[in-house]
């Protein structure tokens, strides 16, 4: 038993220095005991002592070594082993560079677009002389909207912080009182489009997007041009249950496109890009646009376009049938030839794509069959577009459709309340949303946008132009204007009462002018990669170069215009809208 205890402590020769077993080994060389004094036989003291003493070492077998000694032993105890090899490779590694530190994020507001926007406000208000026309209390509440809208343009602060910047202005400065300021938060219209994310939530959650846009790629994937065809068709599919543009995008089609973009050699950031990533991440961005003009529910700027259009006293019977009535001609023959346009304009360099069937049956097959959250959440849409087309019949409104629809996903849990919390997103769009909504609905009511409706009037008198070609002009404007915005709905929240405001004083059919700015809301949004949620998504893959999301945008942005007026004029013509 000694010689056993011995070989333990004889291999601490070979470590290093400052390893524990080193320290054991010269404590107990200090602790050394003469060999004439006498040993009790008894095997534990004798094996304890024996750590102590020295002896001529015998071949031992490592099976053999102590346990109380190979605790210390980094041969047979893996930690220390580990520990071991730890200091040595970093002993031996050569001495890295500290990194750089990190630089702190931006705090508070940005100061240069801070102040341009504070000082737009402040030059309206007391710079530009007020029209007798004008109470001071709208030209007041007129200053403090333009400087918030010149903030969600600029960003001085995240959008939702800023909204509220200029709600609390409107009540120190007492333009309005808080009753009034905070009258557009229990809008019908808004908690509407805070409910439609959560509905985008569940169809992600659920993988229900996911599996009906494989199903299309499986059934039309054979060439790139049937790809894109079964993407746009399935978004179209979708969109009217699946109210976010940004949700449909980021949630279900992009990582579609990417997988199959990968298993075609074709990457992001990289030449090979134009083999057919690059392709479908236009078409599918550039068609998003008619899917959601195709369907009131299919973009929650479609649903704040119809409240302000309420407010300046345009008023749509049964809204969802005759949304989708009129944009029907017009949006499907967008959607058809899209993506064939894109192919001649923007063509890949791979046109056949034999592969992605059976790529999409793979995936089916993985996914399993259709589970019970799915068909949940499937009849629960069906009911709630149900009741949206029937509402009015029913004396069901549209944003209590959607609440049954919400109250049964939480309840049979589809979706539970700590997925609604985290959909930042939905609360982010309340706040804000309902910031814009009030101002501009108290814009209207003291009179402001009346005046300007006239002011505009008279100029489109003086010039003689008919209403159609006022018609041309304003829809143009709103359009082209679009470039110095980045939101959908930060545009309406700017601008739609009051265009709404001119068709109207130039005689604009009011349902025909309504509709028109409604429907031009989706399709700029894929002007440039800033316009929109979804294109902030697609641009982001990285398969696509900026200047020709400025070129396809801009020449879809014709196209679509052209189908729009033409194959639109003549449809709503038929319809006896004009």
């Amino acid at each position: 038993m000694e010689s056993f205890a011995l070989q333990s402590v004889s291999t601490t020769a070979s470590l290093p220095r400052h390893s524990p077993i080193s320290r054991i080994s010269l404590l107990h060389r200090r602790k050394t005991i003469p060999h004439s004094q006498s040993f009790p036989t008894s095997p534990c003291l004798y094996r304890s002592v024996s750590l102590f003493q020295s002896a001529p070492p015998i071949p031992q077998s490592p099976l053999f070594i102590s346990r109380s000694s190979s605790l210390f032993n980094p041969l047979f105890n893996p930690k220390l082993r580990r520990t071991h090899q730890l200091r040595t490779s970093a002993s031996q590694s050569p001495e890295k560079q500290p990194l750089p530190p990190t630089p702190l994020p931006q705090q508070g507001a940005k100061p240069i677009p801070f102040l341009i926007s504070i000082a737009i406000g402040l030059i309206v208000r007391f710079a530009v002389p007020k029209p007798v026309e004008v109470s001071a209390q709208a030209w007041q509440l007129l200053s403090i909207f333009l400087s918030t809208i010149a903030g969600l343009v600029l960003s001085p602060l995240p959008v939702g912080a800023w909204a509220f910047l200029g709600l609390t202005m409107t009540v120190v400065t007492k333009t309005l009182t808080f009753a009034s300021a905070f009258n557009a938060f229990t809008s019908e219209v808004i908690w509407l489009i805070v409910i439609s994310f959560f509905f985008a939530r569940g169809f992600v959650k659920t993988g229900l997007g996911d599996r009906i846009a494989t199903y299309f790629v499986k059934w039309m994937g054979k060439s790139t041009l049937g790809l894109s065809y079964g993407l746009t068709f399935s978004e179209a599919l979708i969109a009217p249950a699946m109210p976010s543009t940004t949700a449909r995008a980021g949630g279900v089609f992009l990582p579609i496109i990417k997988s199959l973009s990968l298993a075609a050699d074709s990457k992001p950031n990289d030449p090979s890009s134009k083999k057919i990533g690059a392709y479908l991440i236009q078409s599918q961005f550039q068609s998003a646009g008619n899917s959601s003009a195709l369907f009131l529910t299919a973009a929650a700027q479609n649903l704040l376009c119809l409240k302000l259009a309420e407010e300046l006293g345009v008023q749509i019977s049964s809204p969802w049938l005759t949304w989708a009535k009129i944009a029907s001609v017009p949006a499907i023959i967008c959607l058809l030839t899209t993506p064939a346009i894109l192919y001649k304009l923007f063509p890949p360099e791979t046109k056949n794509t034999p592969d992605a069937p059976a790529m999409a049956t793979k995936k089916l097959e993985a996914m399993g069959p259709v589970t019970k959250n799915e068909w949940v959440m499937v009849g629960t849409m069906l009911i709630a577009v149900s009741l949206w087309i029937a509402g009015e019949a029913l004396q069901i409104p549209s944003v209590v459709a959607a609440m049954i629809g919400l109250s049964t996903l939480l309840t049979l849990g589809v979706l539970n309340w700590e997925d609604c919390l985290a959909e930042k997103s939905a609360w982010d769009t309340l706040a804000w949303f309902a910031v814009l909504v009030g101002m501009a609905g108290q814009l209207t009511s003291l009179g402001l946008v009346g005046w300007m409706s006239n002011c505009v009037a008279s100029l489109l008198t003086s010039l003689s132009l008919s209403w159609p070609a006022a018609f041309a002009i304003l829809q143009l404007s709103y359009f082209f204007v679009h470039y110095l915005f980045a939101s959908q709905t930060g545009h309406v929240g700017a601008l739609y009462s009051a265009f709404l405001a001119m068709h109207l004083a130039a005689k604009v059919p009011g349902v025909l002018a309504a509709l028109a700015l409604a429907y031009n809301t989706n399709l700029f949004g894929a002007l440039t990669h800033y316009s929109s949620g979804q294109a902030a998504v697609y641009y982001g893959a990285g398969y696509v170069d900026l200047p020709d999301v400025f070129k396809i945008g801009f020449v879809m942005a014709l196209v679509n215009g052209i189908i729009w007026i033409v194959a639109g004029g003549i449809w709503w013509k038929v319809l006896g809208l004009y």
